[in-house]
C-alpha cells in the first residue's frame, strides 16, 4: 500500500510538472503588416525564427521553455519578404516589450514591461492572462508617438520617434523612459498561462480599485 501511494505521489508530481506550457502571444491590431522580432537574452535559446509577418488582426503563438527565459520583442515594420531589410524595429528607435518568465513546474511568475529607452516605432501593451494570482496590470503605451513626435527627433521619416524620456513618459507614463524608470503600477504576477503583446491596442483602460493607492489596469482586448 504505502508503494502504491508513494508511486501515486511521484504520478501527481509528474503530472503537475507537464503542465500546459505558458504561451507568448503576440497580436498585430496595426492597420499595417508588422514582423515581431522575439529576442531572447544571451545564453537562452530561441524561441521564433522571426520571419512571420502578421497582417492586421492576426495572432503568432510561441512556448516559452520550461525553466527560465528572458528577452526582447519588437515590431518591425516595412520589411520586405525574407524580412530583412525592415524600415523600423529591428533597431533602434523602437518600442520594447521586455518578458522574464520562471517555471517551477509550471510558470512561478512573470515580469514584464514595455521601454522606450530605445525610442519608439509602434504602440505596444503586454497583459498576462489566466494568471494564478498577484498583481498582473497591463502595461505599454497605447498612444501613437509619432504623431506629435517633436520634430528634431523624428526618425525614419516620421515613422519612429527617439524621444525625449520627459515626452514619452508625459503620453505613456506606464512604459520605462531611462534605464532606471518603472512603472507607477506595482507587479507581482504568479504563474500567468499566457503573456499577450498587443501592437496598436486602442487604448488601456484604468479604474480606481478598493485600495486607493493602486491602479487596476485591464486590457479593453478580449483573449482570442
Amino acid at each position: 500500500m504505502a508503494a502504491a501511494l508513494a508511486f501515486v505521489v511521484v504520478l501527481l508530481a509528474a503530472s503537475a510538472g507537464a503542465s500546459t506550457a505558458t504561451t507568448l502571444t503576440i497580436h498585430n491590431l496595426c492597420p499595417h503588416r508588422v514582423w515581431p522580432l522575439v529576442t531572447p537574452n544571451s545564453g537562452l535559446p530561441s524561441i521564433s525564427d522571426n520571419t512571420a509577418g502578421l497582417d492586421p488582426n492576426a495572432l503568432l503563438s510561441l512556448s516559452f521553455p520550461p525553466t527560465f527565459w528572458a528577452g526582447r520583442v519588437a515590431a518591425r515594420t516595412g520589411c520586405d519578404a525574407a524580412a530583412s531589410g525592415c524600415w523600423t524595429g529591428a533597431a533602434p528607435p523602437a518600442t520594447v516589450v521586455q518578458v522574464t518568465v520562471h517555471d517551477g513546474g509550471n510558470l512561478d511568475r512573470a515580469a514584464y514591461s514595455v521601454s522606450l529607452v530605445d525610442g519608439f516605432n509602434v504602440p505596444a501593451v503586454v497583459t498576462p492572462h489566466a494568471a494564478a494570482g498577484g498583481q498582473c496590470p497591463a502595461l505599454g503605451c497605447a498612444a501613437d508617438l509619432n504623431c506629435d513626435c517633436p520634430p528634431a527627433q523624428r526618425a525614419a521619416e516620421g515613422a519612429a520617434c527617439l524621444g525625449p524620456p520627459g515626452f514619452f513618459k508625459s503620453r505613456c507614463p506606464l512604459t520605462r523612459t531611462t534605464p532606471t524608470d518603472v512603472e507607477p503600477t506595482p507587479q507581482s504576477c504568479r504563474g500567468p498561462g499566457e503573456i499577450k503583446v498587443v501592437f496598436c491596442q486602442a487604448t488601456i483602460v484604468t479604474g480606481a480599485a478598493a485600495d486607493t493607492e493602486a491602479m487596476v489596469i485591464r486590457s479593453v482586448v478580449a483573449d482570442s
